[in-house]
């Protein structure tokens, strides 16, 4: 048996033997040389870090382009460090999970130093002081999700967290963003030292998001007095802090079972998750898929590291944004939902499993290559084809990813605007193009309203996924049964009429006839869906 920690590595032959990818630089020399001089703090210790950054980072250890690693830091969950990071010396397991069924195992030992974000901790937070005070620190990046950059609730008012924070100062700071402000604030006081803030999260324009709140501390925090006046300039200035757009793409779920069985089988001890107090569920390996993207705005006021060695993509704003819109409206958001929709409708439990579906191959297809990508918003970059070919070839076939319909079903009401509607304006902005040759968008929307009524094609009921619109919407959709289709079109007008749900009107753009008709098509009763789905993409062909 063996463990996964420095002296468990001692013996390499073993872990090679049983196909282990290994560190293969001096990790000592290397963690002497990050705590001295660290060049990259990550807010953060989720399963994308440990699969993507991190391991990203130890490809350029071993190639020799790195000399230090990365310090990772938990500001949400304390004992993600305390349970999971420190008792493996920081080492994690990557398996990576091949489309074609092969699986990669990797010890990724390129995180050399895990901290706390706790203020209350006056050794953890003065190590962290101490890095913020480095001159050779380049970057601070995030993976916190998007909620965590909300200085407000529900309702829009200031979290109390944060009320307080404003009040208390850069000294006695207790909310996330607040702590990271206050190491900012540190860095100022140490010489107005430059740095990147770099967002790492799957949301658009995250730069600006995390400088939202950064500068909303400084704001307050100047305003009270609590604070010297330059730390604002500090903070608006972009040759001193900097707060770029990336844009990320790498699904990592949440560490499955089936993995836990391959590495128990290989031997190694003490592999077990832990679910902490606040019901994170952490293990000591992560499962991901193979592919993986993480465009980044160039603009690092300190410097950076040749991370373009290790397959980043470093360019400017506008390229970023265009990355996103092409993965996000065209190429790879749209095509999810629209297998969500049709998955919870036909019975379906894994996405992977939807693509060996004929209709639903083949409506994918069409709504990416023939509806989406005559608009497609190319960054240059990135080539939108060869993104959807990855898609729909590698990975939402991917049977290793546990994804299901029903996951990405939730907040579909938030989600249409931007996935469909972008394409839909453009189409009307087009001289050459009709929103009429639309034929699968429609009928994605008709999908949609089919499957808030919670019953499937069979005729069984469901529970719809999380959305905040369902308080809205159920009451219109309640009225349609199946079996039943008169009055479809004054039941769904409020729906198809609002531009906030799907971008436009879709009246005003001609396109809510076909949505009707396709919906009416669908209450003929059970087996309906399947026999729409033939029948409209027999129309195709």
């Amino acid at each position: 048996m063996i463990t996964l920690s420095d002296k468990g590595l001692e013996n390499r032959t073993e872990w090679k033997e049983k196909g282990y990818e290994l560190p293969e630089f001096d990790r000592k020399k290397a963690m002497a040389a990050t705590k001295e001089n660290p060049f990259w703090v990550h807010f953060g210790a989720g399963n994308l870090f440990r699969a993507f950054q991190a391991n990203v980072v130890q490809k350029l250890l071993n190639k020799g382009v790195l000399d230090r690693g990365l310090i990772a830091v938990e500001g949400f969950d304390y004992e993600i460090i305390e349970k999971m990071y420190r008792p493996h010396d920081d080492l994690s397991i990557l398996v990576t999970l091949k489309a074609d069924g092969n699986v990669e195992k990797t010890v990724v030992g390129s995180i050399l130093e895990s901290c706390v974000l706790d203020s209350e901790n006056g050794a953890e937070f003065q190590r962290l002081r101490e890095i913020f005070a480095k001159d050779s620190l380049q970057m601070a990046t995030f993976t916190i999700t998007e909620k965590g950059y909300s200085l407000a609730d529900g309702k829009g008012e200031t979290l109390s967290s944060v009320e307080a924070d404003y009040k208390a100062g850069p000294e006695k700071a207790m909310s996330y963003i607040g702590k990271v402000v206050s190491l900012l604030y540190t860095r100022y006081q140490a010489g107005k030292k430059p740095i990147a803030m770099v967002s790492m999260d799957n949301c658009s324009h995250n730069g600006d998001k995390l400088y939202a709140a950064v500068h909303a501390f400084a704001e307050k925090w100047v305003e009270n007095a609590l604070a010297e006046e330059g730390f604002l300039h500090y903070i608006e200035d972009k040759n001193k802090v900097a707060f770029p757009w990336t844009m990320i793409d790498k699904i990592t779920p949440r560490p499955d079972a089936s993995v836990e069985e391959i590495l128990e089988k290989d031997g190694i001890e003490g592999l077990e998750p832990v679910v902490t107090s606040k019901n994170t569920y952490a293990a000591p390996f992560v499962n991901a898929e193979e592919c993986e993207y993480l465009v980044i705005e160039d603009a690092f006021p300190n410097g950076r590291p040749e991370l373009e060695k290790g397959g980043l993509m470093f360019t400017d704003r506008e390229t970023v944004n265009k990355v996103e819109k092409m993965k996000v409206c065209t190429c790879l958001n749209p095509l999810h939902t629209t297998l969500a929709v049709f998955g919870c409708l036909l019975g379906y439990h894994k996405i992977s499993d939807e693509m060996k579906d004929e209709e639903l191959k083949k409506l994918v297809e069409i709504i990416g290559y023939k509806e989406g990508l005559p608009v497609v918003v190319d960054p240059g970059i990135l080539d939108p084809k060869e993104f959807i070919d990855t898609v729909l070839n590698i990975r939402i076939p991917n049977p290793f990813m546990p994804d299901t319909p029903q996951r990405i079903a939730t907040d579909t009401s938030q989600k249409l605007a931007i996935r469909f509607g972008e394409t839909i304006k453009a189409y009307e902005a087009s001289e050459k193009l009709k929103v009429s040759e639309l034929k699968m968008i429609p009928l994605v929307f008709a999908g949609w309203l089919r499957y808030l009524m919670a019953v499937d094609d069979d005729g069984n009921e469901f529970e719809l996924s999380p959305d905040p619109l369902l308080d809205t919407l159920r009451p219109h959709i309640s009225r349609l049964q199946l079996g039943e289709q008169d009055k479809v079109e004054e039941t769904i007008r409020p729906i198809l009429e609002n531009k906030s749900i799907f971008g436009v009107d879709l009246y005003e753009t001609g396109m809510a006839q076909a949505v009707c008709g396709y919906l009416q098509e669908m209450l003929c009763g059970t087996g309906a869906v399947r026999k729409l789905l033939k029948n409209a993409l027999a129309k195709e062909e």
